[in-house]
């Protein structure tokens, strides 16, 4: 079912950008660097350079492809100890690689850490081939996940990074970091900074060095390209607050490092995460003219977590009509009601009418008559 959805949202996709192409970038487009903070349990984008601009982003891409494997893991369709049969497309894949040969055969958790930790592409594509029949057809897929998530403005033409027409913005990249971390069975790959496979034989080394030791850290990877320049995606987490830093286009391997550790200190020492009261607890009910009821109580839509300044000054707005018409359905909605920190919209959300109240019939006006007559007497 989920594989149809992703179909119908990829023709969606298509119809909306009329290709899988990337937009031409110019170099005038092109900022020096892109950066981007983002919390993980709201998604929200808090901080950053640039965060919305389209970029390369080299060998990033494979985060997708472990967003995949790991939903085929979750929905038990495949498995970590499955042992994977290399296609012979998967030999002799350019760039990084675990020198697989076609008919050999490893376990997915073992493709999993290569990819992760040892940036190898011919692993990237044998996970590719097993989940998906063809590479071809995963890069489909890979294009309709991301705009199941929200990535509008990323497209991938190849499962590795190889292409340089693979791209995204680091505020949508961050949602994909953010979907990656409910994954848990992939934070020991994604922190490791050294490990091996073949009982031995072949050492992966991460290109992230934060894996060494820093502090709360979740993951996730290093990267750089001719047209990607250093990139960077990095998560992290102190006393239960998730942060996701982003960056793409960096111009070398210690900035890039810096400045992520700068966002994510950022994060961490200026946000908290809040969930709104609900406005509609000391409101009075709307009054209803010809009704059952003389007015009908309010109730809230889905009330969001939000990540908040500091210190900053919260409260609501809320807009009600002076009364309704009958009759009034259950869930209709009649108000809405919005937040602010300080003078920033938060969200809104709308407020509903909590009960039914029909149209009042003659013999309902009839009946509330002997009502008051009765009571009089």
């Amino acid at each position: 079912m989920k594989n149809k959805i992703r179909g119908l949202l990829l023709c969606f996709a298509i119809l909306l950008t009329g290709s899988l192409l990337p937009l031409q970038i110019t170099a005038e487009e092109v900022p020096a660097y892109s950066t981007a903070l983002i919390e993980a349990q709201t998604g929200m984008c808090l901080a950053g350079t640039s965060p919305a601009q389209r970029l390369p982003v080299g060998s990033q891409t494979k985060l997708m492809t472990v967003y995949l494997t790991a939903e085929a893991i979750a929905s038990g369709s495949l498995s970590l100890d499955e042992k994977v049969t290399v296609s012979p497309s998967a030999e002799g894949a350019a760039g990084a690689t675990v020198w697989l040969l076609a008919g050999e055969q490893m376990t997915v958790g073992d493709l999993l850490k290569a990819v992760i930790t040892g940036n190898a592409n011919d692993a990237c594509i044998a996970l590719a081939c097993r989940i998906s029949g063809t590479e071809q057809q995963f890069v489909m897929e890979m294009n309709a996940a991301a705009f199941s998530l929200g990535m509008r403005h990323t497209v991938f033409t190849d499962c590795t990074g190889l292409s340089d027409e693979n791209c995204s913005t680091a505020q949508e990249l961050g949602l994909l970091c953010r979907a990656l971390l409910q994954y848990d069975f992939l934070t020991p790959m994604f922190t490791t900074w050294r490990d091996f496979l073949r009982g031995g034989e072949t050492e992966l080394v991460s290109e992230n060095r934060l894996t060494k030791g820093y502090e709360g850290l979740l993951g996730l990877k290093a990267g750089h390209g001719s047209a990607s320049g250093y990139t960077l995606t990095l998560a992290a987490e102190l006393d239960g607050l998730r942060m996701i830093a982003v960056i793409l286009g960096g111009e070398d391997e210690d900035t890039r490092f810096h400045d992520a550790k700068t966002l994510l200190q950022e994060g961490f020492a200026g946000y908290y995460v809040t969930t709104p009261d609900d406005p509609t607890e000391f409101m009075q009910p709307v009054p209803v003219r010809h009704g059952t009821a003389d007015a009908v109580l309010i109730g809230t839509g889905e009330l969001l977590s939000a990540a908040l300044p500091k210190g900053g000054q919260t409260g609501n707005v809320t807009i009600l009509p002076k009364w309704l018409e009958a009759p009034v359905k259950k869930g209709t909605k009649i108000g809405t009601a919005a937040f602010y920190c300080g003078d920033t919209l938060i969200f809104e959300t709308p407020l509903l009418a909590a009960e039914d109240v029909p149209r009042r019939t003659f013999t309902d006006t009839f009946q509330m008559l002997l009502r008051a007559l009765f009571r009089g007497k």
